[in-house]
């Protein structure tokens, strides 16, 4: 075992995730290049890996517990949060399995290939990136933000700009994604004008709005 891999397993961090302050913190003493050169060695040899340039996980053998997908996918892109099929999926609205966490950024749009998946971000603009947005807990104390079924429906609507109302109404959400009608009537539409307020889409606004009118119970 490399020295950094045993300073890092006697720290055991959380998920055995660590960025480049836990470096300095374990060796206070160490030169940048020093620390360099012991990352590396851990690298090349497999104790540890390289989610992107600044944070890395501890190998499996040497972590404790599992860091979850969508915790990693805020540290990969912050701002950030999980939406799209990951969020419908994880709100048990559509059937498929998602073999990616995707997730909306503010960001230009981009894709994180690691060891431990692959990390999609999608650019959606907003005036309140948070609308319809909610911190979810996760097993081992860990967290992330993730969009409710509204506020990923409305991503998606976003980027799938030939979608509107007005041609495909329900059509979309009932063949295209796949979600049933009863629950599509059990969605709770109490923040749904947070999320129309946020979005600067005339075409989003309408959906969203023709949603509300279709399926709300109020």
């Amino acid at each position: 075992m490399k020295s950094l891999t045993e300073a890092l397993f006697r720290l055991s961090p959380p998920g055995g995730i660590f960025n480049e302050t836990v470096l300095i913190n374990l060796f206070p003493g160490r030169t940048h290049g020093a620390r360099e050169l012991l990352l590396d060695r851990a690298l090349k040899a497999g104790e540890i890996l390289r989610l992107k340039r600044g944070i890395y996980v501890l190998a499996q053998e040497f972590r404790k517990t599992a860091p979850p997908p969508f915790t990693i996918a805020a540290m990969l892109l912050s701002p950030s949060h999980v939406s799209l099929e990951t969020a419908l999926a994880y709100h048990g609205l559509i059937p498929e399995a998602v073999y990616q966490v995707a997730s909306v950024c503010t960001q230009r749009s981009r894709t994180f290939d690691t060891p431990l998946g692959v990390f999609s971000y999608r650019c959606v603009p907003t005036e309140n990136p948070r609308a319809g947005v909610e911190a979810v807990a996760l097993p081992d104390s860990f967290w992330a933000y993730v969009a409710t079924p509204l506020r990923a429906i409305a991503d998606m609507v976003y980027l799938n700009r030939e979608v509107t109302w007005k041609k495909d109404g329900a059509f979309y959400l009932l063949e295209s994604l796949r979600i049933e009608e009863l629950d599509l009537r059990d969605l709770e539409f109490g923040r749904c004008m947070e999320i129309v307020e946020a979005f600067r889409s005339r075409r989003v606004k309408e959906y969203l709005l023709g949603m509300q009118k279709e399926f709300s119970h109020d």
